[in-house]
């Protein structure tokens, strides 16, 4: 169980370090569990000097999410990991609380491997993660593109009996778990999303369903299979850029619909939408690793732009 804090003065530290730093301290998955709480064994951790909050740590832990989709155990005797993302307030920095704050973190993982989130691969993070003998595991690169070059009507070529229309809230979940779950099996984090992550997410102000595509054969209200998806996000001014940002949020395809050419046509449909929304330009998220995925990326007209980089304590036993 979390331990109760004042929600709000948590997200006022987040705010100066956003202004310091440039960056989201913390992922939309940690900020929804400050908000709401999250899986059994997490919490939340605040580091005081005097009254002023100067630290916070989300902690969670995870299942075997090392990349062992075939069960080898990587973390304790339960065959867990944990993860966390800290933030020090800038005012209190290169004062020893972010030691303090990650010690704390590293504690509560005990023997089990610890995954750390470093967002925006800042110069303090690195030294700080480095100190305390975590190694670089993980490197994920947000791209991004403009959106004027953007094809603003799409007429994409699907198969027969296939249609691509909006989400329907309290009809499509399941339809959407099933896909996703299959789409990203071997994914440590969006393979595992639930009814619940998906039910906190649509209450966000930022959810519309307009932008959520599905790509159906068959009917959707009846004996229909959904087959992939495109789910949009936009981001308000201030939180990606001075100005309002769209994202590919999530594009997923069923692996028996591949071949199909899906994944371009929710693609330059979902592009389409954002551009419809006036915003000017989108970004993603794809693993460094992935060079296929990057180079695809880019022959459409993506740059890198950003990068967060998950550090890791601890070893394969």
């Amino acid at each position: 169980m979390s331990t109760p804090i004042d929600v709000a003065e948590v997200f006022s530290l987040l705010d100066a370090a956003h202004d310091a730093d440039r960056v989201r301290a913390l992922s939309e998955e940690a900020e929804l569990r400050l908000r709401h709480g999250g899986p059994p064994g997490g919490q939340d951790v605040v580091l005081r000097d005097g009254d002023a909050l100067v630290g916070y740590a989300r902690y969670d832990i995870d299942g075997d999410i090392d990349g062992d989709i075939d069960g080898d155990i990587d973390g304790d005797a339960d065959g867990h990991t944990a993860s966390a993302e800290l933030v020090v307030h800038p005012a209190f920095r290169r004062r020893g609380f972010g030691g303090a704050l990650l010690d704390r973190v590293v504690g509560l993982a005990g023997e089990r491997v610890l995954h750390v989130w470093a967002h925006g691969d800042l110069p303090g993070s690195t030294e700080l993660l480095s100190s305390r003998g975590f190694s670089r595991s993980r490197v994920l690169l947000q791209m991004r593109r403009d959106l004027a070059g953007v094809d603003a009507d799409p007429q994409p070529d699907l198969p027969d009996g296939v249609r691509i229309v909006p989400f329907r809230a309290g009809r499509d979940e399941d339809a959407w778990l099933r896909v996703n779950a299959r789409a990203f099996a071997h994914h440590p984090e969006q393979g595992r999303m639930s009814r619940t992550d998906l039910d906190l997410r649509e209450q966000e102000a930022w959810f519309d369903p307009a932008g959520f595509l599905m790509a159906w054969r068959g009917d959707p209200a009846g004996t229909g299979t959904l087959l992939g998806f495109h789910w949009t996000k936009v981001h308000p001014p201030g939180d990606a850029a001075d100005a309002a940002v769209g994202e590919i949020y999530v594009l997923g395809v069923d692996p028996d619909a591949q071949g199909m050419r899906l994944g371009r046509a929710l693609t330059d449909l979902g592009l389409a939408h954002l551009r419809a929304r006036g915003l000017g330009e989108v970004l993603l998220y794809v693993e460094e690793e992935n060079e296929a995925a990057v180079r695809l990326y880019e022959s459409r007209g993506f740059r890198r732009f950003a990068v967060d980089v998950q550090w890791r304590h601890g070893s394969r036993r």
